[in-house]
């Protein structure tokens, strides 16, 4: 099967699938660990910083940005990359000479960590011309000092008419940061871990339901055709931990481990919220490879 009709129904409902075998390690599931030191720097500072350090790397190319903007002991969860800073100083010619530039469409920040919806042009290092991501960094002492993301390669055609990135960017109602936070993460304990499926509807708005995976419709009723087809095929995703969760007012996004295909599998989901319901879903699935190019891991 090909990348649209294969690894893309791969995305499907990453953050949906309100079925049974979900409880299987429900037991497990425990609350999300987060750093809560925290940076002595407003908000506003602490995201131009990162924006700045975004820029080094993938506009400037910029030796002296990236040891500006990145701590020495620089720790890196991709599976592909070693941790460090001289691997990302290394990294610079390939991407000057490729080209390579990000586009930053979503940005917020939760304590030490800042959350960024990215793409990025001539992006062959990543996997495609063309990819997707959501970056997350965690600041310390006004620099990168770690970083998490999941890559995807972009999808010209979607079944929703949706890009893997579009809609709605503006951080807003963040005085119901935590409150919506507290929402997804009932959402993941009811829905995705299966103990209360059929309370789907006390968190998915039943009017308004924009869908960001490229093989799935938009609505409720989209969610259900594409559940299954995944029941059909007896390949349905096993949610086993969620790492993190972090959110800045109507934004909201889950980092969590499973299995797909039999083999592990990053999940990552943005979720838009709109007067106490999930109104939008964004999401990226990325195989965890069996060896790493550091220690990490990928959580």
């Amino acid at each position: 099967m090909n990348f649209l009709g294969f690894k893309t129904l791969a995305v499907v409902s990453t953050s949906m699938l309100m079925v049974s075998c979900f409880s299987q390690e429900e037991k497990k599931q425990k609350t999300p660990t987060t750093i809560t030191k925290q940076v002595k720097m407003d908000k506003k500072d602490l995201k131009s910083l990162a924006v700045n350090a975004q820029k080094a790397f993938f506009k400037d190319y910029s030796v002296e940005g990236i040891k500006k903007y990145f701590t020495e002991n620089y720790i890196q969860h991709n599976p592909h990359v070693p941790t460090g800073i001289e691997p990302v100083i290394g990294f610079l010619p390939v991407l000057e000479k490729a080209k390579t530039t990000s586009k930053t469409h979503r940005l917020f920040q939760d304590g030490d960590f800042i959350v960024m919806h990215n793409t990025y042009d001539n992006a062959e290092a990543f996997g495609a011309p063309e990819v997707v991501t959501f970056d997350v960094w965690r600041m310390e002492d006004g620099k990168v000092a770690e970083h998490w993301d999941n890559i995807s390669p972009i999808v010209k055609e979607t079944v929703s008419g949706r890009s893997q990135f579009d809609g709605p960017t503006e951080v807003k109602d963040v005085e119901k940061t935590a409150e919506n936070k507290q929402l997804v993460k009932n959402f993941v304990d009811d829905i995705l871990f299966g103990k209360n499926p059929n309370k789907i509807t006390d968190y998915i708005s039943t009017e308004q339901y924009h869908q960001h995976n490229v093989a799935i419709e938009d609505g409720l009723a989209g969610l259900g055709k594409a559940i299954d087809y995944l029941v059909s095929q007896n390949d349905m995703f096993i949610y086993k931990k969620v790492h993190k969760v972090l959110g800045e007012g109507n934004f909201v996004l889950t980092m969590s481990e499973g299995e797909w295909h039999g083999k592990p599998q990053s999940f990552y989901d943005l979720f838009r919220i709109e007067d106490n319901k999930i109104v939008e879903h964004w999401d990226i699935i990325e195989e965890i490879p069996s060896e790493m190019a550091h220690t990490n891991g990928k959580f």
